[in-house]
């Protein structure tokens, strides 16, 4: 057996760098991937969120009620997007998700605090995802001793030798904070995509690289025929994967479910079909398992960081949730968490779904334009 030799080496790297070349998909996942993590990791992440969305109903419009809505708005964790007229419309607005905090300021605050009955300000926060709402709900405590400082001068000045009110917070459909409340039912998103897309797309791609999708393609079967066929028995599995990890949740985690089945059911319903159409799609584009393992671990990756699942959604910067609002994950785990722990029904939930059915729509046109009836 000859030596070592270099010129030997040399002849390998060689072949390897022209192997990579022609896979440029592989060639590209290993720049893109550790680029789109630095960029999510580093600005996209952000674990105390601030300038949440915020609505107030004010029963009287007068200096003291401003003054606590500018304090609050000047903690930056406060950014109020609407204003209520009655209870019921400023309940509506937390419980369809459109605000994560809701505050009432009543009819005699002004009164009350002159005469030193320290009055009560309701904050009821959406504490579905606990982490979203600790910051801001800690910045509370130091509210009533600020807000009101510059109003409380002359006759009022010894109203400041205590706080002038206080300020009530009811962690709403999580009171205790339960983290496993908002994990468990995300975790279903994430399981249903991982396995459903991945395993549709090798499952496609191991038949092209078998030759058995040649005799396939030699059959009179029609594209949409062929994608039926394939993914049908996907959605039982998926089906079954979401009743064992609800009875899981339920049984082992004791998590809430207030209903909204009707909701749910198709919510479940479209995701399962797009994440499969998604599969059949990136079949269709890799040209071997590694490559659809590939692309898969693409496509989840932003869906675990970028949709709510570990981190605050609206703790991320603007492109960071126009990003995610893109991404299919996002509409069904805000469809199962209102379903399970805020009891939504269809009427509450109608914009996700709707998001829902477009990204099955979508990705099953794209997945029928890239099926090839014939092999290259």
């Amino acid at each position: 057996m000859s030596g070592f030799s270099l010129t030997r080496v040399g002849a390998v790297l060689i072949k390897e760098f022209k192997q990579l070349s022609r896979d440029r998909l592989t060639y590209a996942m290993m720049l893109l991937m550790p680029v789109m993590q630095l960029l999510l990791f580093g600005y996209a992440i952000n674990s105390e969120p601030r300038h949440l969305p915020t609505a107030v109903l004010i029963q009287e419009d007068t200096v003291f009620a401003r003054s606590v809505v500018a304090a609050l708005k000047n903690s930056l964790y406060f950014e109020f997007a609407a204003q209520a007229r009655t209870p019921a419309e400023l309940d509506e607005m937390i419980r369809r998700g459109d605000v994560q905090f809701a505050i009432t300021i009543p009819g005699d605050f002004t009164r009350r605090v002159a005469r030193g009955d320290t009055p009560q300000i309701l904050v009821e926060a959406d504490a579905t995802d606990p982490s979203a709402t600790g910051g801001a709900v800690a910045a509370l405590a130091a509210l009533p001793n600020q807000a009101l400082a510059r109003d409380l001068s002359g006759a009022l000045s010894p109203r400041q030798a205590r706080a002038p009110f206080e300020v009530v917070v009811h962690r709403r459909y999580n009171p205790e904070a339960v983290t496993a409340y908002n994990i468990v039912p995300g975790l279903l998103g994430v399981i249903l995509s991982m396995t459903l897309v991945m395993m549709t797309s090798l499952s496609v791609t191991r038949e092209a690289e078998r030759g058995t999708m040649e005799s396939l393609l030699a059959t009179p079967v029609e594209p949409i025929e062929v994608m039926v066929g394939k993914l049908a028995p996907y959605v039982l599995v998926g089906l079954i994967q979401t009743v064992i990890i609800l009875v899981i949740a339920r049984l082992l985690f004791n998590v809430p479910m207030l209903g909204g089945w009707a909701g749910l059911s198709l919510g479940v319903a479209l995701f399962i079909v797009g994440s499969l159409a998604l599969g059949f799609l990136i079949s269709t584009l890799a040209q071997s398992q590694l490559q659809a393992m590939q692309m898969s671990v693409f496509y989840i990756l932003p869906s675990i960081l970028l949709s709510g699942f570990m981190f605050p959604f609206r703790g991320m910067p603007g492109w960071a949730q126009a990003i995610g609002e893109v991404i299919p994950v996002t509409h069904f785990l805000r469809v199962v968490r209102g379903a399970l722990l805020k009891g939504q029904g269809l009427g509450d939930m109608w914009r996700e779904l709707v998001a829902l059915s477009a990204f099955v729509c979508v990705v099953t046109a794209l997945a029928m334009a890239r099926y090839r009836r014939t092999l290259d």
